[in-house]
């Protein structure tokens, strides 16, 4: 009868205790690494929020990257919303342009750029290769697949001006 009393090792319960203590210090270490990771990919996004606005963008695309432009001048941009592009074609799109179709370089000089890069239209400003990613990710956040566009979404373009935001559900 005694020998079916399975007899806990000291031994084999602190490689237990130390297993569990490593386990959640790793865990520990993840959150961490993770939550500073979204904060950071919230700063570009922010910055990138701040490169569209000061750059032009809206001008073609729209506020919200819809097609509905800001300026009668300005050509008609593509609608963001259903886009369907990656990182690279985003990059590739706004560092390049498209030619043909008035969208223009924001990169200064279009290097490597197929078609020697969009300029029926040209760029209010230029852009660099860190502003382009910070256009990207804020674009692959709060755009690209996002549909109809919300009171919030609205709020955090317009800052300043929450009473522009009225009829917006």
């Amino acid at each position: 009868m005694l020998s079916s009393l399975k007899v806990r090792s000291p031994v084999r319960q602190e490689r237990r205790r130390g297993t569990r203590t490593a386990f959640f210090t790793i865990a520990a270490i993840a959150l961490t690494c993770s939550t500073a990771a979204v904060a950071q990919n919230e700063d570009k996004v922010k910055a990138g929020l701040a490169a569209w606005r000061n750059s032009g963008c809206a001008d073609c695309h729209g506020a919200f990257a819809n097609g509905e432009k800001e300026r009668d001048e300005s050509p008609t941009g593509a609608d963001l919303r259903r886009a369907r592009l990656n990182t690279e074609e985003l990059k590739l799109a706004i560092r390049c342009g498209r030619p043909g179709t008035g969208m223009p370089s924001f990169e200064d000089g279009a290097r490597e750029c197929p078609g020697g890069g969009g300029e029926l239209y040209p760029a209010p400003t230029k852009l660099t290769a860190q502003e382009i990613d910070n256009v990207v990710a804020y674009l692959q956040a709060r755009i690209i697949g996002r549909g109809k566009i919300t009171k919030q979404e609205c709020l955090l373009y317009y800052t300043d001006k929450p009473d522009w935001c009225d009829d917006y559900n």
